[in-house]
């Protein structure tokens, strides 16, 4: 059995893509180099990798069993060259992380555009997910490092939890709700809501919360981001739920009022989730750190979770304190 690392990336990428067309684009290969390469493999391997379908490729279980070894080979080889690159004075690597809405909007441009001033050779990939599809990315090893808010099932994942936020009711001046000092979430079913677009982690929990209650939520419109969401909570098209860090930020510039809610799930920490801290190249450990130490978090307490895990490499003499939950 013989097959190279351009085979193990071509498949990967037309698994991801669902297409031969798309992955073979990616690996820069033309689709009947590509579609060679893909049956050597299926030849190699006496298993049939991908289902073809009329609007691209599914693939077969054996397919979905390659897909989580080569996604382990091709980081692990990612990881040598990251360390060896240490060795030199223009350090090379890549990450590739998935994070939530909240995330990839608010915080992590900044982080990211500190991080990389200083590090011309590193590159990265954001991605927007929804919080069960960073959790699997990173177990699978799609990703390097996960962002996620809330409770998760990190089964065989490490958990450093970073910060926390509240979800806050966001509401036009001169609201009803705004009389109150907090309000029940089901109490804000009563009005027109603004929320983000489908597929957004946010819309999603806020849909599995309200569907505990055995209601649905009432949403008016759906838009793309927190600065159009608080755009229309200033017009007075609805109320909002969003993270009261965001909301504060945009109080600044925009009229409107912010309403606490009364739930404990409002209250949500901000975790890091990764497979093994040591595991990952120096530039990610460097990263872990980098966002721990972000100015304007509302640091988790020591002691809060587990107990504090020697990574003093990692969490540097930030306020920052990161407990591991296995």
């Amino acid at each position: 059995m013989h097959f190279d690392l351009v085979d193990l990336r071509l498949f990967t990428h037309v698994a991801e893509a669902e297409s031969l067309t798309g992955g073979s684009n990616r690996a820069c290969l033309s689709t009947a180099a590509a579609s060679t390469r893909i049956k050597s493999l299926e030849e190699q391997l006496g298993s049939r990798l991908f289902y073809r379908e009329r609007k691209g490729v599914k693939l077969t279980p054996a397919g979905t069993q390659l897909l989580r070894h080569a996604r382990a080979i091709l980081r692990q080889v990612e990881h040598v060259k990251s360390e060896f690159s240490d060795l030199t004075s223009d350090a090379m690597g890549h990450l590739r992380i998935f994070a939530n809405t909240t995330a990839v909007t608010e915080f992590m441009p900044e982080v990211l555009s500190r991080f990389l001033a200083d590090r011309p050779g590193i590159t990265i990939d954001l991605e927007e997910k929804m919080t069960r599809d960073i959790v699997r990315g990173v177990q699978e090893g799609a990703a390097d490092l996960g962002v996620v808010a809330g409770a998760i099932a990190s089964k065989g994942l490490e958990v450093i939890p970073f910060s926390y936020d509240r979800l806050v009711v966001v509401t036009p001046m001169g609201h009803p709700l705004t009389v109150c000092s907090h309000v029940s979430f089901e109490q804000t079913l009563e009005y027109q809501h603004i929320g983000l677009h489908e597929g957004s982690t946010l819309l999603k929990f806020l849909q599995d919360q309200v569907s505990d209650l055995g209601k649905t939520l009432p949403l008016r419109i759906k838009v793309f981001g927190f600065e159009s969401a608080c755009r229309m909570i200033e017009a007075g098209v609805g109320i909002g739920i969003l993270p009261k860090s965001t909301a504060l930020r945009y109080q600044l510039t925009q009229k409107l009022a912010l309403v606490e809610l009364e739930e404990d799930w409002a209250q949500r920490e901000r975790s890091m989730i990764l497979r093994e801290l040591e595991a990952l190249p120096t530039v990610g450990q460097e990263l872990v750190k980098a966002i721990a130490a972000h100015e304007g978090f509302t640091p988790v307490p020591i002691g809060k979770q587990g107990t504090r895990p020697d990574v003093s490499s990692t969490a540097g003499d930030s306020d920052y304190s990161p407990a591991i939950n296995g």
